[in-house]
């Protein structure tokens, strides 16, 4: 799906308007019913208060009033009129509203015009005061009125973006206050990049795409070089198998992994590999992780390194379709070379680096320069900060994350909520699957055991990003059914991946 600009979801809204066609304030009219008909369904409340703007998203706010009103909930309307420069299609609903509820309507030119004190603790507050095509920050009323909101202990549902925030800023960007802090956002078909960035949670809530009918031709016409991963795309990567294919057929796959105290790495890793598809798994490992890897995992072939206690070689890499690197191999001086070695070995196979991978790296960035294109980086966001640089914001974290990989012609897995997948063509991928659960040891080497699984089987680099992202994140959703947040460890996203793959069939 793609994650467009403001500028250019006005423009896919006229092409809507223009081409099915359908009237402006028709098209509000069907937005404002979708958000209502979620509301209704989802929020078991009748009491509403509804803070609408001069524009069509405070249009769109009016329309839910008196649709809520028709559902026979009680509603309280604050019309911030800051402006006299009223949209038409607002001005249009404003009369409506005023027609069949006139004592639900407030016109509000100050502050003093709301007493906050009386809205009812019971009261849904809806806030539709600005759109996605604010461009600077709030100010005045405005500004006044959102504040004492989130003051306010009201359950809160933003329409289309919590009023004040912008949905496509720049590195340039600072927060300001005049936000609205929302439970849950409805946003209108089309996700807005200020979504997908942390700092954001505290205005966004959950969040859900509502779908109000925005013709597809019109998506279409547009480019981006943002994204959010749809079940969908995934389907449209996956590999079906022949009824007489073999396990040579699903690549052989080397990890990596483990050192000393740290094999449970390599462990999990080799379960997630095994667990997505691979034909063959070999393990490489330090000498006295050879019992405890082959009970762990009985499946996996061993390669054993000479060294007892940590990676310091790896076996010849011909055999190979792909290999993954990291988990648990610590950062002593005789893996930095050997790392180094296996850069200046690998020909053809594909490679994913996590971890003690990653801070190698690190600690001696001439080797970026050596890593073979389309390698694929699965770095948290402190381990990208030591190879990349700091950040101000996370507009400007993105802007570098496209930079690094740019430059390194590398795929960068930037993990986090909405984990992002860059591509060396400026494209970004945002991650629609997930929950807080998963922020736990050793979830990072089961996303690079899928990774791996998926490089071994000749998906793309990019598909084994996007596909090897989303399946982790739909299995620790899936683990979520069972578990909770605080109980999910990474044993148990792994036990999930069959589910996971199994609903993308």
């Amino acid at each position: 799906m793609k994650i467009l600009s403001p500028h250019q979801i006005r423009a896919v809204d006229q092409f809507t308007i223009d081409n099915e066609p359908i009237s402006s304030i028709d098209l509000m009219e069907r937005a404002a019913q979708k958000a209502t008909e979620w509301i209704s369904s989802h929020l078991k409340a009748d009491k509403f208060c509804i803070f609408a703007g001069i524009g069509n998203n405070g249009g769109d706010g009016l329309v839910i009033a008196r649709l809520l009103k028709n559902l026979n909930k009680n509603i309280k309307v604050y019309f911030l009129k800051f402006s006299d420069k009223v949209s038409p299609d607002a001005q249009t609903n404003l009369h409506k509203l005023s027609d069949i509820s006139p004592e639900s309507l407030n016109i509000v030119s100050d502050i003093g015009d709301i007493n906050f004190s009386n809205i009812e603790k019971e009261a849904v507050i809806i806030d539709t005061i600005f759109g996605s095509g604010l461009n600077r920050p709030t100010e005045g009323l405005c500004k006044e009125v959102i504040e004492e909101i989130n003051t306010l202990s009201n359950k809160v549902v933003a329409i289309d973006i919590p009023s004040g925030l912008m949905a496509n800023y720049n590195k340039d960007y600072k927060h300001e206050t005049g936000i609205v802090e929302a439970d849950y956002t409805l946003t209108f078909q089309i996700p807005k990049l200020s979504f997908m960035f942390p700092e954001n949670t505290l205005y966004i809530g959950e969040c859900h795409l509502i779908n109000i009918g925005l013709m597809k031709e019109g998506i279409d016409k547009h480019q981006t070089e943002e994204f959010y991963i749809e079940k969908d795309k995934i389907r449209s990567f996956k590999k079906t198998r022949n009824k007489f294919s073999h396990k040579g057929h699903f690549g052989h796959a080397l990890l990596i992994a483990g050192s000393y105290g740290k094999m449970g790495a390599a462990i999990l890793a080799s379960k997630a590999c095994l667990k997505s598809g691979v034909g063959l798994l070999t393990t490489h490992i330090p000498h006295w992780g050879y019992q405890i890897i082959q009970t762990a995992v009985p499946e996996a072939m061993t390669s054993i390194d000479r060294s007892e206690m940590i990676f310091t070689e790896f076996p010849d890499l011909k055999n190979f379709n792909a290999i993954g690197i990291g988990p648990g191999i610590d950062t002593k001086r005789n893996s930095f070379l050997a790392l180094k070695e296996l850069l200046n070995q690998i020909s053809d196979q594909k490679l994913v680096i996590d971890a003690d991978g990653l801070n190698l790296l690190s600690e001696s960035k001439e080797l970026i320069t050596e890593l073979p294109n389309d390698a694929i980086l699965t770095p948290h966001p402190k381990e990208f900060e030591r190879l990349a640089g700091s950040w101000g914001n996370d507009a400007e974290r993105l802007n570098l994350l496209k930079e690094f990989c740019q430059q390194n012609k590398v795929i960068t897995v930037l993990k986090g909520a909405h984990t992002t997948i860059a591509l060396p063509n400026g494209e970004c991928y945002f991650n629609s699957t997930g929950n807080p659960g998963m922020a736990t040891a050793g979830s990072g080497d089961a996303l690079t055991g899928i990774i791996l699984a998926l490089l071994a089987q000749n998906y793309s680099p990019k598909e084994a990003a996007i596909m090897g992202v989303y399946i982790h994140g739909l299995a620790g959703d899936i683990a979520l059914e069972t578990e909770t947040e605080e109980t999910i460890i990474a044993s148990d996203i792994i036990s999930k991946l069959g589910q996971a793959f199994k609903s993308i069939n």
